[in-house]
């Protein structure tokens, strides 16, 4: 916010100085105008003019963007005046790019063409056919308890850009720069226009030339955590971008771009993603902590000095205390391992909510309890993330006493000091911080795979929707995506024949992987989203580790209203060659009071389902008859449908969970599950929704049985 304030202050100052007329008529609708004439007329906008004629939509066409932009559409402009555009080529002089601040200072044309395109690029974001473009009233709403969020449509550049709300009336800051107040909201033919007091331009870097200029620049705030990161040998995972392999391969038809279900009535077309992004999330503390910490100034600070802390603090005890950074048995590497995920995690998506109890997607206010579970980098650990109304805002592996009781709110009733967990600051995006593959977020307290986390994580259960065991739906906008045209809301994955783009899934050539955003369908899914996958199915993925070695349930969760659903056989085990088949197969179509459209029509279960009564001692009783059958009814924390919705999972027949497996499982071991059709119809489809960690602790506590959310 300071940040904020200070760019706001500058920009006052230099408007306060400008003599350029402001078009104080920019908010009437230019019925008869393109985009391309009304910024002809306009003189202020003369210089971004001038670069729209000059700048090619691509390398391999001759098309302008001006011309483009000329058409019809529905196109997002965040147009640079020629002042804000003047201040950037200063910027540019100033750090030495060009010798001064001129369009004839380039060295080469490449290079002049190049920025030329930055800032074309970066601000244009269309919205094709099947959206709206982005006038103010319909830029997304950040969080309650966060001044940022990203619009969902990518720009020309194929970067987000940021919305970041301030604390000053009517201030609203796209990608760093600051909206006019007067100029925002012209509404042209073939789109809109904000005027711009900055140019838009993310840095092109990735997360490791960001971290070595934090060791260079001692005001960076993070010297300490950058160097530590640098000492491990890791900046070479954390420069990976895009997977180049796959760019060229969809790029030449070599990749299957699209697939069309069959036999469910649809006929609908999936497709195939069209690249293959890698992101980085790190948790970091600031040198703040560190120099308060060891009582040096970050600069002084030395590897050495960090270990001793570490070792101090009765860090990570079997771990090797030498020199050997880059070692995943070194102190220093599992210690800085644990504080990155192998997923970009913008900070509206560190927790993701759509359709849990009480939850209203115009406010964005955290209701009941939410939390997300990721695998870390080095040596598999989970990472805890967790958000409620109470907790006021996102918390790293916070474990507070909720009322999860059968007549309960599931809202936080209070957090002992040894379990609050850490709390997730706000991000800085600003300029070169704005990276491609990669977000910063600064903590305040020592992060590590503490006994504490390890004990409070084996004592609850952990849920996960599936799409969360996968980076690359993260990386790539494909997990929830708010984006409904039908390229984004229907997601097809190639089979591993063709290019293996899930590093954790094995896909056979016979299987359709198919995947639902599923965003306004109303479904009776976790988070709304749904994985349907087809054909004479083999999938085989990894499973998260557990935090403890110990007896775990392992928990299938299924809406299973649908009829051409099919059956499967369960494999699991370590060795992913040799995975041994879990009990008799699971019958999909099979909901909690009927099996549906067999050969002898719908049969009725014989699982003990009844519905909730007022009475909770009958509603325990029928849960343990449903356990000894390997079933559960639904969680209530989420609705069984559209957000907003009063039927809660635990409350449909539909929305049920199975027992799959009931295993002794090592924190150290990783464990892989398979399934296969074992139906002959290639029209039938296997369906996945969320998995459970649960263990014995858990659901067999004769003091404290598991609770229904």
């Amino acid at each position: 916010k300071k940040n904020v304030l200070l760019i706001l202050a500058i920009v006052s100052m230099i408007m306060a100085g400008c003599t350029e007329e402001i078009d104080t008529s920019a908010r009437y609708v230019f019925k008869e105008e393109t985009i391309t004439s009304y910024l002809s007329k306009h003189g202020q906008y003369s210089e971004y003019f001038r670069l729209l004629g000059e700048t090619p939509v691509s390398s391999i066409s001759n098309t302008t963007v001006s011309q483009l932009l000329s058409a019809r559409g529905h196109y997002t402009i965040f147009a640079p005046t020629n002042d804000a555009i003047q201040a950037f080529l200063d910027s540019l002089c100033h750090t030495g790019l060009i010798p001064e601040p001129s369009w004839d200072a380039f060295p080469s044309e490449h290079k002049r063409d190049s920025i030329a395109q930055i800032i074309v690029f970066n601000s244009i974001i269309d919205s094709g056919d099947d959206y709206s473009e982005y006038q103010i009233s319909n830029l997304p709403v950040a969080t309650s308890t966060s001044n940022s969020v990203e619009i969902p449509l990518a720009n020309m550049n194929d970067r987000k850009l940021v919305v970041q709300y301030t604390d000053l009336p009517d201030s609203i800051l796209v990608g760093d720069c600051v909206i006019d107040q007067n100029n925002r909201d012209i509404l042209c033919i073939n789109g809109v226009i904000h005027s711009m007091h900055g140019v838009i331009a993310p840095s092109n870097d990735t997360m490791d030339l960001l971290l070595r200029k934090y060791i260079e620049d001692s005001t960076s705030g993070f010297v300490v955590s950058a160097k530590i990161v640098q000492s491990c040998g890791l900046f070479k995972s954390l420069s990976a971008n895009r997977d180049e392999e796959y760019e060229s391969r969809f790029q030449a038809d070599k990749v299957t771009k699209s697939s069309n279900s069959v036999g469910d009535g649809g006929n609908e077309t999936f497709y195939t993603p069209e690249h293959r992004y890698f992101g980085f999330t790190f948790f970091a503390e600031t040198d703040a902590f560190w120099s308060a910490a060891i009582g040096k100034s970050p600069a002084d600070i030395t590897m050495e000095d960090v270990m001793n802390y570490l070792d101090s603090q009765g860090i990570y005890p079997e771990a090797k205390r030498d020199a050997n950074y880059q070692s995943e048995d070194n102190l220093l590497y599992q210690f800085i391992t644990y504080h990155l995920l192998p997923e970009r995690l913008s900070a509206d998506k560190l927790v993701y909510h759509y359709n849990e109890k009480g939850y209203d997607i115009n406010r964005k206010v955290p209701s009941v309890a939410i939390m997300e579970f990721y695998t870390t980098m080095g040596k598999r650990r989970l990472l805890k993330l967790f958000e409620s109304r109470e907790s006021e805002g996102v918390y790293i592996n916070r474990f507070p006493v909720l009322d999860n009781g059968r007549q309960g709110t599931y809202h936080e009733l209070s957090c002992p000091a040894e379990r609050e967990g850490i709390a997730i600051g706000e991000p800085n995006l600003e300029g070169d911080n704005n990276i491609r593959n990669g977000i910063i977020y600064p903590i305040e307290k020592l992060l590590w795979y503490s006994d504490v986390t390890r004990d409070n994580l084996q004592k609850q259960r952990i849920r996960w929707s599936v799409p969360s065991m996968w980076p690359e739906f993260m990386n790539n906008d494909i997990r929830c995506s708010e984006i409904t045209d039908v390229k984004h809301k229907n997601v097809y994955i190639p089979t591993d024949d063709d290019y293996k783009y899930l590093d954790d899934v094995d896909i056979s050539k016979d299987t359709q992987f198919f995947y639902w955003t599923g965003r306004g369908n109303g479904w009776a899914n976790m988070q709304g989203d749904e994985m349907s996958i087809r054909g004479l199915l083999e999938c085989t993925m990894r499973l998260p580790p557990v935090p403890r070695r110990g007896t775990y349930e392992l928990r299938f969760a299924i809406q299973s209203g649908g009829y051409r659903r099919g059956m499967v056989q369960f494999y699991w085990g370590s060795n992913k060659e040799k995975l041994a088949a879990m009990g008799i197969p699971m019958d999909l179509r099979q909901t909690a009071e009927n099996t549906l459209h067999t050969s002898g029509g719908d049969v009725p279960s014989d699982i003990g389902y009844e519905r909730d009564t007022n009475d909770d001692d009958f509603n325990a009783e029928v849960d343990k008859r449903l356990r000894n059958n390997g079933f559960m009814k639904g969680c209530n924390q989420y609705c069984a449908g559209a957000p907003g919705g009063s039927t809660m999972m635990r409350a449909s027949n539909v929305c049920i969970r199975r027992i799959i497996i009931r295993e002794t499982m090592d924190p150290d071991i990783t464990y892989y599950i398979k399934f296969k059709t074992v139906m002959d119809d290639p029209t039938r489809f296997f369906y996945m929704d969320y998995l459970e960690y649960c263990a014995k602790e858990v659901y067999d506590n004769p003091e404290t049985p598991e609770d229904i959310w």
